[in-house]
C-alpha cells in the first residue's frame, strides 16, 4: 500500500519505521525542514518539505493515488484539514487521524471519527487491519451535540478585514476551515483575516448557530 503521513515527529516517524519494515511505500510530510532531513537519514528519502494541509503539497506527495493518509501532526485543527481534504478532494479510502487534545474528541466524532488515534502502534495496527476511520463528507453529522456549519461571507460583512481573533464567536464554537476564492483551504489562526467571499466552516452547538451566523455575517 501506498501511505502518506502528514506528520514527522514521534509517532508519524515511528509508524513510517515500523510500515516500511513491513513492507510498505510510505511518504512522510513534514513541515520542518531538520525533522524532515533527520528523517531522510534514517528511513532514506521518504519526507516531503512542506505543510501538509496545503493542497500543492498534499499534490506533490501523490495523495491522488494514496490507500490510505495518516494525518498525525501536533495541531488538532491541521489534523482534521488534512483528513477531510483527503477525503473529499483525493477521494483517499482510508483516513486516520489523531486527536491530541481529548477535549477536542467530540468535535472529531460529530465529523464521523470512530475513535482517536494516540500512538504508533494504535495507527500502525489501523492500518495493517484495513480499519476505516469512519471519515464522512462534511454534511453527514450523526452527533447531535455538535453541528457543522459553513457560510459565505458577504462583501459587507462587518467581519470582513478583521482577524479570527476579533470575531465575537460564541461558546462552544471552532472555526476548522477558511476556503478562499482560489479554493485553497487554510487552517484558521488568531490572526488570520477573513476577507469577502471566504467560505467559513465551522464546528459549533445548535443553540448558537444564530449568533456564529450574525458574528459571520451580520445576518440575524
Amino acid at each position: 500500500m501506498y501511505i502518506i503521513i502528514v506528520g514527522g515527529g514521534k509517532v508519524g516517524r515511528g509508524a513510517a519505521r515500523d510500515l516500511i519494515d513491513m513492507g510498505h511505500e510510505v511518504c512522510v510530510v513534514e513541515r520542518d525542514a531538520n525533522t524532515a532531513w533527520s528523517i531522510n537519514n534514517e528511513l532514506g528519502e521518504v519526507a516531503l518539505l512542506g505543510d501538509g494541509a496545503e493542497i500543492h503539497v498534499q499534490r506533490a506527495a501523490g495523495m491522488n493515488r494514496a490507500d490510505v493518509v495518516v494525518a498525525c501532526t501536533g495541531r488538532d485543527q491541521a489534523n482534521l484539514a488534512v483528513a477531510q481534504t483527503a477525503q473529499t478532494r483525493f477521494n483517499v479510502a482510508k483516513v486516520i487521524a489523531r486527536i491530541n487534545d481529548p477535549r477536542n474528541e467530540r468535535i472529531f466524532q460529530a465529523l464521523g471519527f470512530n475513535y482517536t488515534i494516540s500512538a504508533t502502534t494504535a495507527i500502525v495496527n489501523a492500518i495493517e487491519q484495513e480499519v476505516s476511520a469512519g471519515l464522512t463528507r462534511l454534511t453527514q453529522l450523526r452527533s447531535t451535540a455538535f453541528v457543522l456549519a459553513e457560510h459565505v461571507i458577504p462583501s459587507l460583512a462587518p467581519c470582513v478585514g478583521c482577524t479570527v481573533r476579533d470575531l465575537d464567536l460564541p461558546p462552544h464554537t471552532v472555526l476548522a476551515l477558511i476556503l478562499r476564492e482560489d479554493d485553497e483551504p487554510e487552517i484558521p489562526g488568531p490572526n488570520s483575516t477573513i476577507h469577502a467571499a471566504d467560505v467559513i466552516i465551522a464546528v459549533t452547538q445548535p443553540e448558537h448557530e444564530p449568533a456564529l451566523r450574525l458574528a459571520l455575517t451580520g445576518e440575524s
